[in-house]
């Protein structure tokens, strides 16, 4: 992979399995994505207790910002049940590599730990480059409406069946970046959005892209 590029990421866990399962564990997701963007090391029990702490402060979706030597920058993220999907630029050599290997190894500690279970959580991830701007934006989308099967699980057979119902889904629904891109309060500090956002238009500019494809989906009568 090459510095200064854009990939997307895919890492998809091993047979399948159920890692984001409640809030609690996908919190833990955004936490790792996070903290293990990081090539200096991370000490994750005094990170989580001065988490802890600033979440009495700010909110649940606050995250203390600290300097940190960043392998890539995340423009974009979501959380499926048993897999996720990452827009990144390596901004280090190597980094999308380590990056993943230290948030797999990280967040598999701490799964393993929590339901008493061995070994590798997370299969080898896939990283697609991005050659063009439209693929850029196309990406961008794909990423956020990834979601909609969680409400509509036949919209690929079907067409999506209820528009109102999915936009406010996606719109309002944490587990992926496209709330931060429409100035929700949302995980902000995870994300580098600013060139991302422009390139699509600001916040109109993004809500276009993802209604559009909901639109060009929508069940045929």
């Amino acid at each position: 992979m090459v510095d200064n590029d854009y990939y997307h990421v895919i890492t998809r866990t091993v047979g399948d399995t159920i890692v984001f399962k409640n809030e609690a564990d996908f919190y833990r997701g955004i936490f790792s994505i996070y903290e293990f963007n990081n090539d200096n090391p991370v000490n994750i029990w005094e990170r989580r207790k001065e988490r802890s702490t600033e979440k009495k402060k700010r909110g649940p979706t606050s995250l203390t910002l600290q300097e940190r030597d960043m392998f890539v920058e995340i423009l974009a993220f979501s959380f499926m049940p048993n897999h996720l999907h990452l827009l990144l630029k390596q901004i280090k050599e190597k980094g999308i590599s380590n990056f993943m290997k230290k948030f797999g190894t990280g967040f598999a500690m701490y799964f393993n730990r929590k339901y008493n279970r061995k070994g590798h959580l997370f299969n080898k991830f896939k990283a697609v480059p991005i050659e063009s701007e439209p693929q850029l934006k196309n990406t961008f989308t794909y990423i956020h409406t990834n979601l909609v099967s969680l409400i509509d699980p036949k919209w690929k057979e079907n067409g999506i069946k209820d528009l109102e119902k999915t936009i406010k889904f996606l719109e309002n629904n944490k587990r992926h970046s496209y709330p931060d891109y429409l100035g929700k309060k949302n995980f902000p500090s995870v994300t580098q959005r600013d060139f991302l956002s422009k390139l699509i238009g600001g916040v109109e500019g993004c809500k276009s892209s993802v209604e559009n494809w909901i639109m060009y989906n929508r069940k045929i009568r």
